[in-house]
């Protein structure tokens, strides 16, 4: 049997003390200050995921960061939402899905009709990258920041590739209500795991099922 989770007590805020909800403000940003804030966003992103790393790797996976937000930002309707305090907290930014289906190219198998159809009718949402950093209410935040990034662009459905090897990203996504719906290949050959997140009840009831869906694929 599974072991069930620890239930805890919500922290309550001593006098004085504001809550991390509260704390936390969410701030849309566009293409030129998103390029302002790369340094802080750099930051950020090595120090949540290589803490313990040697200073070379480090420098290498800054600039591996900076040259992917790079590229994100030169394409049509990059977004970025960044959660702070009096300081960076966390970020999410990427861009929409073409309604040509040409960021699902390399899927493993045959795309679902439910995303193909919100793929068609543009209503899909590339999210590249979201971080937050960590504290008590960790997965409110980050699941504040993608509705933000979806809902601002009239998005009902989130899409992201993740590294296979990367299981605390990935059971992140998963416990947020992402689901994994296959393999995507790109050059190299590279494999990704392929999730989705649905805004709002109708696109949930959508994807329900999704293992049951008639599937269909792309023109070749």
């Amino acid at each position: 049997m599974k072991a069930q989770p620890e239930q805890r007590q919500p922290h309550k805020p001593q006098a004085g003390e504001s809550s991390t909800m509260d704390a936390v403000r969410l701030r849309r940003v566009n293409r030129w200050l998103a390029q302002g804030l790369g340094g802080e966003l750099a930051d950020l992103y090595v120090d949540s995921r290589q803490r313990s790393a040697a200073a070379a790797y480090r420098s290498r996976s800054r600039l591996d960061f900076l040259a992917r937000l790079a590229g994100d930002i030169r394409r049509p309707g990059f977004a970025m939402v960044i959660a702070e305090t009096d300081h960076l907290v966390g970020y999410a930014f990427g861009f929409p899905v073409a309604s040509d289906g040409f960021w699902w190219l390399g899927f493993d198998g045959a795309l679902p009709q439910s995303i193909e159809q919100l793929t068609a009718s543009g209503c899909v949402f590339a999210i590249t990258s979201i971080l937050v950093q960590p504290h008590p209410q960790d997965q409110g935040v980050a699941r504040r920041l993608q509705e933000r990034l979806l809902s601002a662009h009239q998005a009902s459905l989130g899409a992201t590739l993740v590294d296979p090897d990367d299981h605390p990203a990935l059971a992140s996504l998963r416990s947020s209500g992402w689901l994994d719906v296959g393999e995507v290949w790109r050059p190299g050959p590279t494999m990704f795991r392929a999730l989705v997140f649905p805004l709002g009840e109708r696109t949930t009831a959508r994807l329900e099922g999704l293992d049951h869906d008639a599937w269909t694929r792309w023109p070749g």
